[in-house]
């Protein structure tokens, strides 16, 4: 066990310990719990988005992603920087406009009925897993790596962790995790960014000149078509990153906590600014530990490449680097699993149990009380499931969620804001066929079947040729929406123009 990762993760633990308990303090409504009670400035709102967005999946999977794989792993990098211009422009303002909590309470601010908050709360509980399975994924392995304990004994550890944070300081107290990780993270990132340079003599081109000859890829390392040797699969893959984001319910939870539009517009170009400079490090991220690493450690440590980042901190800064960044990266999963937890027990306590179940007439106390008892369930549930994940790449794994939802909720936020003529029934069955579609596909592709023993989770011939579905199941969650809308003889026309109104000036 490395003596100086142990302090740093301690030290980790206690801090953010330190901070649930100043916030459980001020934790008293269901308000301060979902939503900090608004009272997130900016900046903090932007830090704390990106403390959520870069998750193990940006710090872990794409650095590894990119030293196994050259040019297809950047392509994660991508992906995720331009999906926030989709949620500048199209969803930030409406949705905090509209909403109270969770994305069903926006739907909801047009159609009163509890089928749709029903299918909408479904959708937002399957995303929070899918994401889920990928952070505990990450934490496994690092914590495995780092403090030679057994891998579901790593699971175990955070998901408690993660539990303690919800159930006492709800929102304020996952706020202010991310908006510190996220400052760590940039810290880390930045640093081991300026020693692989310094290999480089400070020369970007002398590097994309010389790991030509570092890796076994050669000259394909730095052109697509390593990994992606399908173009549809790229497209594919591509579509769920640059769109998932405007639908992932732990980040759009996040413009709740804001007290109006302008302050959510500005948390959102403060995270770009930071998640923007973060992608472009991890080309070095990735450069520097196929060129110090190698792909053959990379993969014994995590055939999925997941502990390329670690690694390669203690190739160019020896115990203590690789522990900073080790501990930053634990914490780093530490605060998106809180926030995921959060927004899954939001979706549970406050649509299902709260509007659903009790009809709207539950007291603060009982939807409290319901949100602690879905956090557990929620985080029970995701370490059951991350146990038979190891082997998966988290970056992809979370490329899985980001398809779920930009086929299930993107459909519906969008014609829910823009379209006159959408109503309930079109709600319905875009959330449902959007999901349906990508779940099936998903359970059905190269991600879940594989001939060869090992590979995937399941061994067997995959029926559907893509590893990621979005390039079908976005088209059939919007074609479901229509479809849903116009076969349907009901029209929810009279709330629209009250529906615009708020969703561009904020009235109520």
């Amino acid at each position: 066990m490395n003596p100086i990762a142990l302090m740093l993760f301690v030290i980790i633990v206690v801090i953010t310990l330190i901070i649930t308990y100043w916030a459980a303090k001020r934790t008293n409504t269901t308000s301060e719990f979902y939503t900090a009670g608004g009272g997130l400035t900016g900046w903090q709102n932007g830090l704390a988005i990106a403390g959520d967005y870069l998750s193990a999946a940006s710090f872990l999977g794409i650095a590894g992603a990119i030293a196994l794989t050259g040019f297809d792993g950047f392509f994660y990098s991508i992906g995720y920087l331009v999906a926030y211009l989709v949620v500048l422009y199209i969803v930030a303002e409406p949705l905090r406009n509209l909403g109270k909590y969770t994305i069903a309470d926006m739907i909801n601010a047009r159609f009163d009925q509890k089928k749709v908050r029903g299918v909408a709360a479904l959708s937002t509980i399957t995303i929070v897993i899918f994401y889920m399975i990928a952070q505990l994924v990450g934490a496994g392995a690092l914590i495995q790596l780092l403090l030679g304990i057994d891998y579901w004994l790593a699971v175990l550890i955070v998901g408690v962790m993660m539990t303690i944070y919800v159930l006492f300081g709800g929102m304020t107290a996952t706020s202010w995790v991310q908006i510190i990780k996220a400052v760590l993270l940039m810290l880390g990132t930045v640093v081991i960014s300026f020693l692989v340079l310094a290999k480089f003599n400070f020369n970007i081109l002398t590097m994309f000149d010389e790991i030509k000859t570092l890796t076994p890829l050669g000259e394909k390392y730095i052109n697509p078509g390593v990994k992606y040797t399908n173009s549809l699969d790229t497209i594919s893959m591509m579509a769920a990153l640059v769109l998932g984001t405007a639908g992932l319910p732990h980040i759009l939870m996040r413009f709740f906590t804001v007290k109006d539009a302008k302050t959510a517009r500005s948390s959102v170009v403060t995270a770009t600014w930071v998640i923007g400079i973060f992608y472009i490090l991890t080309i070095f991220l990735g450069f520097g530990a196929a060129a110090f690493v190698g792909a053959a450690d990379i993969m014994e440590a995590n055939t999925a490449g997941n502990m390329a980042a670690p690694l390669l901190a203690h190739a160019l800064g020896g115990d203590f680097l690789m522990s900073f960044v080790s501990a930053v990266a634990f914490a780093t999963i530490l605060a998106v699993v809180a926030g995921l937890v959060l927004s899954g027990a939001s979706a549970f306590a406050h649509d299902i149990y709260g509007q659903i179940i009790k009809k709207g007439k539950v007291t603060e106390k009982q939807q409290m009380k319901a949100a602690r008892y879905a956090s557990v369930a929620v985080a029970i549930l995701s370490i059951i499931l991350a146990l038979f994940a190891q082997k998966m790449n988290v970056a992809f794994l979370v490329s899985l969620a980001f398809c779920v939802a930009a086929s299930a909720n993107l459909p519906v936020i969008i014609f829910t804001i823009y379209w006159k003529k959408f109503n309930t029934a079109g709600a319905i069955t875009g959330v449902i066929t959007g999901l349906v579609t990508a779940l099936v596909l998903v359970a059905i592709s190269p991600s879940v079947l594989n001939p060869d023993p090992g590979v995937a989770i399941l061994t067997g011939t995959a029926i559907f040729p893509l590893t990621n579905p979005a390039i079908v199941s976005i088209p059939a969650g919007f074609l479901g929406a229509f479809i849903g809308t116009i076969l349907s003889t009901k029209r929810d026309e009279k709330k629209y123009a009250e529906v615009i109104v708020k969703a561009n000036t904020g009235m109520k």
